[in-house]
């Protein structure tokens, strides 16, 4: 069987810090440059990532680089939308511009894509990274130290985390396996998958924008019956700039969440409640109102007590539901997965 054209798909805005590593992980690749297609969305940068981006397609024909220049925001998965429409590609790469490649992470993609028909997406072992320190050893990076991601698993709750977020590698992720949903840093796609969940036009849902639009596409994808696994030898780094510290109790957590944007933060409570209303089975809900409810209502006193203006969100939220409900009926029309087979991913 003749190997697939493979579609890296990269959206920057004001990436000139990242998007040397970030293309030189592709250079390396030891999957035939001929079948990889190289397609890019600036969203409107202000600094030299687009010289950067104008002069390395110039140094690099032997790749296909489509690079798209627009004045218009995007958002990620809007822009990812875009150059869709200029993949040939059986498998798409979302490549974030803050992740590095390890040099096998499409052959080894591939091979995994290749054997089972029903898979529709593939989550990496990513580790963590930072660019100060990889500026310092010169561009070398280690396959070890601390994970950044291994895919999304949630709980009865609806508590989303990252699998091994923060741990240290010792090999405890060693095996492939079956997961929730893969998460948004370097996700790889069946693009028939992607398809098959558009509704109202839409692949990705754009009045999330932001924040958690690649929780949203994995649930989806569940929800059409595609099955979605982790892949230990498929690897990546990730600089992850907002979630880094370790949390110890209350402080820390303080701390941690005021270094995240108030934007981002006000984002993901909005976005990820407008997530679980589109996307989860009212049996299932119900079956879990005792641990959700108890979530709620520890987030609301929390956000009550130290960050009251995630709330000033509360009228986008409540202006968004009706159409949720919109999107709600097409994604249950379509649904494949039963009620079961989604809450057996539920902890």
């Amino acid at each position: 069987m003749n190997n697939p054209i493979v579609s890296i798909n990269i959206v920057v805005l004001n990436g000139e810090k990242y998007i040397r590593h970030c293309l030189e992980s592709i250079f390396v690749q030891s999957y035939s440059h001929e079948l990889i297609e190289i397609n890019i969305l600036d969203n409107g940068s202000t600094d030299n990532t687009i010289d950067f981006i104008e002069n390395w397609k110039l140094k690099n024909e032997n790749f296909k680089i489509t690079f798209i220049k627009s004045n218009f925001n995007h958002g990620m998965w809007g822009g990812q939308e875009e150059l869709l429409k200029q993949s040939s590609g059986k498998y798409i790469v979302i490549l974030s511009v803050d992740v590095i490649l390890e040099k096998d992470f499409i052959s080894n993609a591939v091979r995994a894509l290749d054997a089972n028909p029903k898979l529709g997406a593939l989550q990496a072992k990513i580790y963590q990274f930072n660019l100060r320190e990889l500026e310092i050893e010169n561009w070398k990076l280690k396959i070890g130290g601390t994970i950044d991601s291994c895919g999304f698993k949630i709980f009865r709750s609806r508590r989303i985390v990252n699998i091994g977020h923060g741990e240290t590698d010792i090999g405890q992720y060693d095996k492939a396996r079956e997961i929730f949903g893969v998460e948004g840093a370097v996700p790889v796609f069946k693009k028939e998958a992607l398809e098959s969940i558009r509704i109202l036009g839409e692949i990705a849902d754009h009045d999330l924008f932001w924040y958690a639009e690649d929780l949203d596409v994995a649930w989806r994808l569940r929800m059409a019956g595609w099955e979605q696994r982790y892949e230990p030898s498929v690897m990546a780094w990730h600089d992850r700039q907002t979630t880094k510290q370790t949390r110890r109790g209350l402080r820390d957590f303080i701390a941690v969440r005021r270094a995240i944007p108030l934007r981002k933060r006000q984002l993901e409570w909005r976005n990820i409640r407008c997530t679980i209303i589109k996307n989860d089975y009212i049996i299932n809900t119900l079956k879990d109102l005792p641990y959700i409810l108890l979530r709620e209502i520890t987030i609301t006193v929390y956000l009550l007590i130290f960050e009251t203006a995630v709330f000033a969100e509360l009228p986008t939220l409540l202006k968004l539901i009706p159409r949720m409900f919109r999107k709600r009926r097409e994604i249950m029309k379509r649904a494949k997965a039963s009620l079961t087979e989604i809450h057996a991913y539920f902890f």
